[in-house]
C-alpha cells in the first residue's frame, strides 16, 4: 500500500470493485447502477468502462457492441446517449447509464476510476469527451486506458486528472488481434511511457510477480493496481507485489 502522504492515497485506500459490485445470480450486472450502489454501500472504489455515443456523449458500458449484455444489437457508437439510456441490461431492472449520471450517483463518496475503451485506431475523441465531463466535476476521479495514445492525450488535455495505463505481458485476447507483434511488444514493455507519464499503472495479476520489478523500475515507482483479482491466490500476489487490486466475485475484508 502506498504511503498515506502520497497524493493518490485516496485512490489506493480501499479495494476497487471491477465494473461495480456485481453478481449476476442476484440480478446485479456489471457496470450497472445497482452494482455501483453496492460498491458504495461497502465503501469500495468503483471501476467503470466508458464508450462514446454517436452524439459524442459518454455512456458506461464495457463492450463495443450491445449484443452480449442487452437484447439490442449493433455498435454502441451508432446510438445516441438518450437512446442507449433507455436500453435495459439483461436479467435486471437497470438500464445503460450515462457517465454523468454515474458520477452523480457516486458523488465522491468512493473513488471512481473510468476506463476509456479504445479500438486503437487513433481516435482521441473519447479522451476529450471524458476529460471534459470529469474536469467539470469537483469529485476526485481517475481515468485509465489500454491505449497509450489516449493516456498521452489526457496528459495534455487535463494534466491534473490522475491518469493510468493498463497493461499486461502478452496481448493474446481477440480485442488486440489487429495489433502487430511490434505494437504488442511496445505496450508490454512500456515503450510509450515517456509521452504518457502515467500517474499509476494497472497490470494484469497473472503477470505478477515476474513483471513487478521491471514495472517499478521503468515507471520510476508509480503506484500499481492489479486486475482482475478473483481468488485468494491473486489477492496474496497483489499484497506482495502491487499497491491496489481491482476485484470481482468476492467481498474483500480490508
Amino acid at each position: 500500500m502506498i504511503d498515506t502522504e502520497h497524493r493518490l492515497f485516496w485512490l489506493f485506500r480501499r479495494p476497487i470493485a471491477h465494473r461495480g459490485l456485481h453478481r449476476k445470480a442476484d440480478g446485479i450486472v456489471e457496470n450497472s447502477m445497482s452494482a455501483f450502489a453496492g460498491a458504495i454501500e461497502h465503501d469500495f472504489g468503483i471501476e467503470c468502462d466508458v464508450q462514446i455515443t454517436s452524439d459524442l456523449d459518454a455512456v458506461v458500458f464495457h463492450d463495443f457492441t450491445l449484443d452480449r449484455l442487452t437484447k439490442e444489437r449493433g455498435d454502441v457508437a451508432g446510438w445516441t446517449s438518450e437512446a442507449l439510456c433507455r436500453v435495459q441490461l439483461n436479467d435486471t431492472g437497470d438500464r445503460i447509464s450515462s457517465l454523468g449520471a454515474v458520477i452523480e450517483l457516486v458523488a465522491g463518496r468512493v473513488p471512481l476510476v473510468i476506463e476509456i475503451k479504445s479500438r486503437f485506431k487513433g481516435d482521441l475523441r473519447p479522451a476529450e469527451i471524458v476529460a471534459d465531463i470529469v474536469s467539470r466535476r469537483p469529485e476526485r476521479i481517475a481515468i485509465k486506458s489500454f491505449d497509450p495514445d489516449i493516456v498521452a492525450h489526457l496528459r495534455t488535455l487535463a494534466p491534473s486528472i490522475p491518469r493510468g495505463f493498463i497493461g499486461m505481458d502478452e496481448y493474446e485476447h481477440d480485442e488486440f488481434a489487429h495489433l502487430t507483434a511490434d505494437e504488442k511488444l511496445a505496450l508490454s514493455k512500456l515503450q510509450h511511457l515517456e509521452r504518457m507519464q502515467p500517474d499509476f499503472l494497472s497490470w494484469r495479476v497473472r503477470d505478477l510477480p515476474a513483471s513487478a520489478t521491471f514495472l517499478r523500475h521503468t515507471s520510476h515507482g508509480a503506484p500499481m493496481m492489479s486486475w482482475t483479482v478473483r481468488t485468494e491466490h491473486d489477492r496474496r500476489i497483489v499484497h506482495d507485489h502491487a499497491d491496489q487490486m481491482v476485484f470481482e466475485g468476492f467481498l474483500p475484508q480490508a
